[in-house]
């Protein structure tokens, strides 16, 4: 067995692995011999098959497979023990030269590969960014209880509609062009309006002052011009409400009901934080001021991430081995993608690997590593985040463990687990090497600059 390897430029090379008789016959004889074992062929007992008839049926799909794998080790084994530094995995050479397993003893395989230039990229108190200090401000609190005060509140039952901003609920009734029941047309019970969401003024209107068994005729293309809307209260296909004509309907209303915001009180407070926890409106608004604080810190990060993550791939000037990566995508991918969905979409493919290769440097050189305690621990916050986004605050230590397991016996999830905590130690390793150039901002200027980046 010779592997070789051939140096067409800086970025690409050819390796060539040339497999002979004596490096394969041992194992195919070996697998063969397995065979004789256990073959079951009509005529002969188990074990007693003729070794020419075994070879007949299964010396060539043997040959082509141990070869194949000992291909694949060779290759594999060369490059690590070449230290070769490639993007994506090696692909068959354009210039792979046919192979007879007929009639040839010996067999030569060329792979093409990607090298991956190093990043001319070195830290230091010469390269300055920008940390964003966003101000608090007291209106951003008032909007802290606001959220918290709705997503604690409650539709209480009422008798008319008044402002506009209640919920009616009631029964749909397909209308003809005469203002009749449409016979075989389109009907729904128990069907909820939100009044807020009616789009067309005039339409909306027409509930005020109804009470429970009023009706009133609408037509849900011109209240509701969002399809989607209109198929969810119907209990339609999206697809079916360009059929609806005419689009009148009669509504009779079953129920009326209107938002009403929680009181800031003690119930409120055990609600969020558990009972006990908080005794009063001065140590609530403490807690609002420590979830400011901790949420402005989370967005000047999240800004400086995105500053930083730019600045350093401006810095990144080498080149890619362009044409390689996207033959590779095209073979990885199974044709999953066209060759003009590769070529459209590589600008974004290229500039996350060039962004993989400046993190695996910093990573080497200032040997950043994630223990498994550490993503146990993002993991459980993971998940802590995900309850608190429907509301829930006082997770169970053992109910957040479980739920955490969970995702890192999940490959994929795992693997986003470690991916985004070694993005944040790099990005950590970076703010401590660099010159940091604080700048406070207000929240509103902040989010300005955020909008810039969509």
């Amino acid at each position: 067995m010779n592997v070789t390897k051939e140096q067409v430029d800086a970025l690409n090379a050819v390796v060539k692995v040339k497999i002979t008789r004596e490096d394969y016959e041992p194992r195919v004889n070996e697998v063969l011999k397995k065979y004789k074992r256990t073959a079951r062929v009509d005529g002969f007992r188990v074990g007693h098959v003729p070794e020419g008839l075994i070879r007949k049926m299964y010396g060539k799909y043997t040959l082509v497979d141990e070869v194949n794998k000992l291909v694949s080790e060779s290759l594999g084994k060369f490059i690590e023990d070449e230290k070769l530094n490639i993007l994506g995995e090696p692909i068959p050479s354009e210039k792979q030269a046919p192979v007879d397993f007929d009639q040839d003893s010996e067999y030569e395989f060329s792979f093409d590969l990607g090298l991956a230039p190093e990043p001319a990229i070195e830290l230091g108190k010469d390269i300055s960014m920008v940390s964003y200090q966003i101000k608090p401000e007291e209106k951003d609190l008032d909007q802290y209880v606001e959220q918290y005060t709705r997503r604690y509140g409650a539709f209480v039952s009422c008798d008319v509609v008044e402002d506009g901003k209640e919920m009616v609920r009631g029964n749909f009734v397909q209308l003809d062009a005469e203002g009749q029941v449409l016979e075989g047309g389109v009907s729904a019970e128990d069907t909820a309006i939100y009044l807020e969401f009616v789009k067309d003024d005039q339409s909306k209107a027409l509930f005020t002052g109804l009470k429970v068994s009023d009706v009133v005729v609408l037509d849900v293309k011109t209240a509701f011009p969002n399809d989607s809307e209109i198929a969810s209260m119907l209990r339609i296909n999206k697809d079916k409400v360009a059929e609806l004509n005419p689009s009148s309907f009669s509504f009779t209303i079953t129920s009326i009901s209107r938002f009403r915001s929680a009181e800031v009180n003690q119930e409120l407070f055990d609600k969020i934080y558990g009972e006990g926890v908080v005794n009063s409106e001065e140590e609530f608004h403490k807690k609002l001021e420590e979830e400011q604080e901790s949420n402005l810190k989370n967005e000047s990060i999240y800004k400086f991430r995105l500053d930083a993550k730019k600045q350093l791939l401006d810095m990144f000037t080498a080149e890619l081995p362009a044409d390689f990566l996207k033959r590779w995508l095209f073979a990885a991918n199974q044709g999953k993608f066209s060759k003009e969905d590769i070529e459209k979409d590589f600008p974004l493919f290229e500039r996350d690997l060039k962004w993989q290769l400046i993190q695996n440097k910093i990573i080497k050189q200032f040997e950043v590593k994630v223990s498994e305690e550490e993503v146990l621990d993002f993991a459980k916050h993971t998940a802590l985040m995900q309850y608190r986004q429907y509301g829930i605050f006082n997770v169970p230590e053992e109910h957040l463990l479980e739920y955490a397991k969970g995702m890192l016996s999940r490959e994929d999830e795992a693997k986003k687990l470690y991916e985004r905590l070694y993005e944040d130690k790099v990005l950590t390793v970076v703010r401590e090497q660099v010159t940091l150039k604080e700048k406070s901002i207000s929240g509103e200027d902040f989010n300005k600059l955020l909008e810039t980046e969509e």
